[in-house]
């Protein structure tokens, strides 16, 4: 699913790269929220520091009855919101879970302009830190994550059902979780034709797992979690919360090990297995990682084919590429199907690359900078270098992508657009005979892409999934 980037940190207390902002230099949306916080809360906010990402988001500190009290700020996504819950959506599945005693910030309110909740800023590190830890140290986090998981799960439904979550009662909707939301979503927005995730939502479709009937609460991308002194702090970032079978939050573990290394997560499986008292069906956590995977694809579809203004671009087009490619892996690991890697070309220069060359340059970050528009910059600064290399390597990879192409099809497009206008009519129209060679071609597509981007791609560089066996 779509991942907050590491330096998001939620409700932590690890700041990271944030934005200290005098109330001078507050923007009318942050003095309203400001003011709404005082308000109703009552005290006096003595800090505040605006955290750089893409959301808008900030850590205060509310001084009232002579005691500091740590907040934080977690607004509307704004452009990139998915559709799929409202903010409101989140706050109450974090009441409910308090409520059954399972780490979650405590909520202080809803402000309703800017719309934000106003929660808990947790102590603790956030789960991007975990791999640069003592092995003994990432195993009992790991494990601490893992009871608690399992404790959630066994909340009863109807705890949930109370605050508006709705309960799956057949298979189909036990499998899919809210999968038709997110298909919904980007159906309205599609931009372009999108012959991989078309093909992967026409397997998910076909593949749903039988005889499952544990329901309980998923954190809808699962792995989110702070933590300090060997133990979980808090769960968070649960705005994708809903009421599912639970393997698919140990596929969400398998997602968010992509790009923040967790442990050994067939251990993890085994363990939550020992919990529950029950094997898991490991045949039905592939299923998940495959419809969780493609999500994230799904739901940014529109931002990466048209970016809005302002747009951190190149980590949309991350997500996109490596959330992708993960399902294609794992259908190539159930089909028994060998994967092959690409040959990267030698850098052709263009007429046009002194110019990419010179716009990388002027955006290179100076971590001395002070800009309140640092994060603009950054994200600019990326994406500068994924053009650059773009122009460097892209015509290469455009006419090794039309010959494999041009062997799916029978003939060879005239463009790339073409191309994948005929290779969606192809998926929509072909049977499962086909799945090999569309997993081998769409995998190798998805490698072609992520090569261009990879300098920049951070915490997505390296981005592999674990086979549980």
């Amino acid at each position: 699913m779509l991942a907050d980037s590491p330096q998001a940190n939620a409700e932590g207390s690890t700041h990271g790269d944030e934005e200290a902002t005098t109330a001078a230099g507050l923007s009318d949306e942050w003095r309203r929220a400001l003011s709404w916080i005082e308000r109703e809360l009552g005290g006096k906010a003595v800090r505040f520091e605006r955290q750089m990402r893409w959301r808008p988001a900030a850590f205060l500190d509310l001084e009232r009855d002579g005691q500091s009290i740590p907040l934080y700020f977690r607004g509307d996504r704004g452009s990139s919101d998915h559709g799929v819950y409202p903010l409101e959506h989140e706050m109450h599945v974090l009441q409910v879970l308090e409520a059954h005693g399972i780490p979650v910030p405590h909520i202080y309110g809803f402000c309703p302009d800017p719309r934000g909740i106003v929660m808990q800023r947790a102590p603790g590190r956030p789960v991007a830190q975990l791999a640069s830890e003592a092995a003994a140290t990432r195993q009992a986090v790991f494990d601490d994550y893992i009871d608690i998981l399992a404790r959630m799960h066994r909340i009863d439904p109807a705890a949930f059902e109370a605050v508006g979550l709705v309960r799956p009662r057949r298979a189909e909707e036990l499998a899919l979780v809210d999968f038709d939301a997110w298909e919904r979503v980007y159906r309205s927005k599609k931009r372009r034709p999108e012959p991989l995730i078309e093909f992967v939502i026409r397997w998910v479709r076909g593949n749903i797992p039988q005889g499952r009937q544990r329901v309980g609460l998923l954190t809808g991308d699962c792995g989110q979690f702070l933590y300090e002194n060997n133990r979980v702090t808090v769960f968070h970032d649960l705005e994708l919360a809903c009421l599912g079978d639970p393997a698919a939050d140990l596929a969400g573990l398998r997602c968010r090990d992509t790009s923040e290394p967790l442990g050994n997560l067939a251990r993890a499986i085994r363990r939550y297995g020992e919990i529950v008292g029950d094997e898991v069906d490991l045949a039905a956590v592939d299923f998940h990682t495959v419809r969780l995977g493609i999500c994230t694809p799904m739901s940014v579809e529109a931002v990466v084919a048209d970016p809005p203004p302002g747009t951190n671009l190149v980590q949309y087009l991350g997500w996109y590429l490596v959330y992708a490619r993960l399902p294609l892996e794992v259908l190539a690991w159930r089909l028994g199907v060998e994967l092959v890697p690409i040959d990267v070309p030698e850098e052709r220069q263009t007429r046009h690359s002194p110019g990419y060359r010179a716009l990388v340059s002027l955006l290179e970050d100076d971590p001395r900078s002070t800009d309140p528009d640092r994060y603009r910059i950054d994200a600019a600064g990326r994406i500068a270098e994924y053009v650059r290399r773009a122009d460097l390597l892209g015509p290469a990879f455009e006419e090794q992508d039309l010959e494999e192409m041009a062997a799916i099809l029978g003939r060879r497009p005239a463009n790339w657009l073409e191309g994948d206008a005929a290779l969606e009519a192809l998926v929509l129209a072909a049977g499962p005979e086909r799945n090999a060679e569309l997993v081998r071609y769409f995998h190798r597509r998805m490698l072609r892409q992520e090569a261009i981007l990879k300098p920049v791609m951070r915490e997505l560089e390296h981005a592999n999934f674990q086979r549980i066996s």
